[in-house]
């Protein structure tokens, strides 16, 4: 496996220093240093870096390797209550089965006359989340829905010609990051918290800040704190008297049982379709944004959207939409580019979604919401132990507050971690206002028996 006293990465292609050195002398340089002269001195790693030795076997990959996942605890083996914008949902193993298949796993970009299915499969995916959102524009999948938020801004400031948002309410913390990072440079970003006592978004706050200078109003239903947003068409009607957008994240698993954004006024509608049959996988997931048929806000879409159009033959066919608003089509003067699409996970959200059916998803909602409610009821028994935090209604994520107990959230989820259960998200840092706070996610794959459990856990931790 070695040449010249260096190692060829069986993993790595084209590491063969024989193999480097044709490369090098056909493009005409004489190292891979010469490649990276615009890079400053000061910013390169000088030497080696400290790293193992590598494995040159897939046996010895295999049993270096082993070892360390097994020190991972997951939702196999323990009880979750873990949420905050990575879920754990059922995913029905035809979903797995399907994009598994050679065609649809290995077929990154592709065209038309080589991609097998794929445009086919992902304008069937556009069509039922536009169905869900009750739209008639879905994009293909962006990186995620943080991105897809970002993004949906960015079209927002675009489309009305101004240079300022407003992020309303409790958003999620890493999100608020992406988001910011986004828009860094472009757009300026006002914040609006959320109402002491409701948890939704303080409307006052927003009228003061809501201006001419404006471009959109961002809200995300339900919030990061679990609160459904009931004030939806109020934001709506004030953004849109100062001439501002209304965009909403939402969580796409709710709506079997709450109105879509468009009903209450969204001009702009983004989330996340991790929730719709995609695995945890460290957070992987896909963002999708959806509006209205309206050419002026299609038109600034930089995202890929697949519809049906006529051959020259007379038959129909499956093809991107506006391909001149692209970066692809228009690299030295985007609007803004493409990025990474999430299209395998697209068609895993499709094909969920079409085994789910409309019924599915009420289903799924209901649920979802029983189980929460019952761990609320639950929980509420325990004495120090409060849920009700907000006078709102919520869905599947909810504050327990322990400030009474005179214990913290992270001696609890230490504790309760001992027992075999990932208790709720510690916000005391990111919310320093509710104190010993952890934010809790039921999810249908929560039975009753564990809710019951992680109850008992609790009161012997509290005992």
């Amino acid at each position: 496996m070695c040449c010249n006293d260096k190692i060829v990465y069986p993993y790595i292609p084209n590491s063969s220093p024989k193999t480097q050195r044709e490369m090098l002398d056909f493009i005409g340089v004489e190292s891979i240093e010469d490649l990276l002269v615009d890079i400053p001195q000061e910013l390169r790693i000088n030497g080696d870096m400290d790293l193992p030795d590598p494995c040159l076997s897939e046996a010895e990959l295999y049993r270096h390797m082993i070892p360390i996942l097994e020190k991972n605890t997951s939702v196999r083996e323990a009880i979750s209550f873990l949420g905050a914008g990575c879920y754990d949902h059922q995913v029905p193993a035809i979903v797995d089965e399907i994009i598994s298949s050679g065609e649809f796993l290995t077929a990154y970009a592709g065209e038309p006359y080589e991609d097998h299915g794929r445009f086919q499969a992902l304008f069937e995916y556009q069509s039922m989340m536009a169905e869900l959102l009750d739209v008639d524009v879905c994009n293909v999948p962006t990186y995620d829905g943080a991105q897809a938020a970002g993004t949906a801004l960015r079209m927002a400031s675009r489309i009305v010609g101004r240079g300022s948002v407003i992020l309303a309410g409790a958003i999620n913390p890493d999100r608020k990051k992406v988001i910011e990072t986004y828009l860094d440079s472009v757009l300026s970003i006002r914040t609006v918290g959320y109402d002491s006592e409701t948890g939704l978004v303080d409307m006052e706050g927003l009228r003061q800040k809501l201006d001419k200078d404006v471009a959109a109003v961002y809200v995300e239903n339900p919030s990061y704190l679990g609160s459904i947003e009931t004030q939806g068409r109020f934001i709506a009607d004030m953004s849109h008297e100062a001439g501002s957008l209304f965009v909403v994240f939402v969580d796409p698993s709710s709506l079997g049982v709450l109105q879509p954004p468009s009903r209450y006024g969204a001009d702009i509608t983004c989330g996340d379709i991790q929730p719709l049959g995609i695995h945890m996988h460290y957070g992987a997931g896909g963002g999708f944004i959806a509006t209205s048929d309206d050419p002026a806000i299609v038109e600034e879409y930089p995202s890929r959207l697949f519809s049906l159009a006529p051959t020259s033959h007379g038959e129909w066919g499956f093809g991107d939409v506006l391909w001149e608003r692209t970066s692809f089509a228009n690299r030295d003067n985007a609007k803004e580019f493409v990025g990474t699409h999430a299209a395998l996970w697209g068609i895993a959200a499709g094909v969920y979604l079409a085994t789910m059916g409309p019924k599915g998803m009420e289903e799924l909602g209901r649920g979802i919401m029983q189980r929460s409610l019952y761990a609320k009821r639950l929980l509420s028994s325990l004495p120090g132990v409060k849920v009700d935090r907000f006078k709102s209604i919520s869905f599947k994520e909810f504050i327990v507050d322990i400030n009474a107990t005179g214990k913290t959230i992270k001696e609890l989820n230490g504790y309760l971690l001992e027992k075999g259960i990932f208790g709720g998200k510690d916000i005391s840092s990111e919310f320093p206002e509710l104190g010993q706070a952890a934010l809790y996610c039921v999810t249908e794959m929560v039975s009753p028996e564990d809710i019951e459990t992680l109850v008992e856990a609790i009161r012997g931790f509290l005992a």
